[in-house]
């Protein structure tokens, strides 16, 4: 893409006649996402605005009707990053407009650091951290909220557009889309499993890896899911069935290779 340094920078003009900073960069990140993304989904451009404070999403792509929803700050998003209501964001789960997320990061000059998109697909209910009620001294005494646990996304799903100020190139973000579309053909129990070796293969760093070194998580994995007592077992299975999906290739006598988008 020509001109990456003018395509990053957020414009305070969509923005005034705000007070607020925050509703300000609110107004913002939305329009130049309006005015600068694309659908990974489809390649539609651009996306089209839902009327503020719509309870799915903030955007939705006219052609494939996928949903997005944008959070934004400035800095970096940590391991954790606040959400809605714990019981809207569980029944969104459940339904079938859970939307995709955008995340935005900018600078204190209001330019564009990093924006990634989170597929849907990778958020389950494990990603998904109960917060405290509210005290009864709260305006909403009793309300719930809850965190998306970012830390524990596998890296093949955050997707980004931009990267430390620069834009990647849109065939690139549609193939790292599609790489993973295939998790939507699997029920949730069953994705669950797949994340978790998709995350483990992920956090060896290295492209090519052997079964023992899967192996290692076992305890790990053990203790998420006491009930299992054949880890090794699944992992071999989530093995063969992400080398069906073209998400790693077997390369002989128990070694693997993480195929690159």
């Amino acid at each position: 893409m020509a001109s990456l340094k003018m395509a990053i920078n957020l414009t305070l003009g969509p923005a005034l006649g705000y007070t607020s900073r925050s509703q300000q960069a609110r107004v913002m990140t939305e329009s130049w996402v309006a005015s600068h993304f694309f659908c990974p989904n489809c390649g539609d451009f651009p996306l089209k605005k839902y009327p503020n404070n719509q309870p799915v999403a903030d955007f939705v792509c006219g052609k494939c009707n996928e949903d997005y929803e944008l959070k934004s700050k400035q800095g970096v998003f940590g391991s954790k990053m606040v959400d809605g209501g714990y019981q809207t964001m569980m029944d969104r789960l459940a339904g079938s407009r859970n939307p995709n997320f955008l995340l935005l990061n900018y600078t204190q000059s209001c330019q564009v650091s990093d924006f990634c998109i989170v597929p849907k697909h990778f958020i389950v209910p494990d990603l998904i951290e109960k917060r405290k009620p509210l005290a009864a001294t709260a305006r909403r005494a009793g309300w719930i909220g809850c965190n998306v646990l970012l830390s524990r996304i596998p890296e093949s799903g955050k997707i980004f557009f931009v990267r430390q100020s620069d834009v990647l190139q849109k065939r690139l973000v549609r193939q790292r889309w599609e790489r993973t579309l295939f998790l939507r053909d699997f029920s949730e129990e069953k994705k669950g499993w797949l994340l978790d070796t998709m995350n483990c293969v992920e956090r060896l760093g290295r492209n090519t890896f052997s079964l023992a070194d899967v192996y290692g998580f076992e305890a790990e994995l053990a203790e998420k899911y006491p009930r299992n007592n054949h880890v090794r077992d699944k992992l071999r299975q989530q093995l063969q069935v992400l080398r069906k999906k073209g998400y790693v290739d077997f390369v002989g006598r128990g070694q693997y290779r993480l195929r690159q988008p």
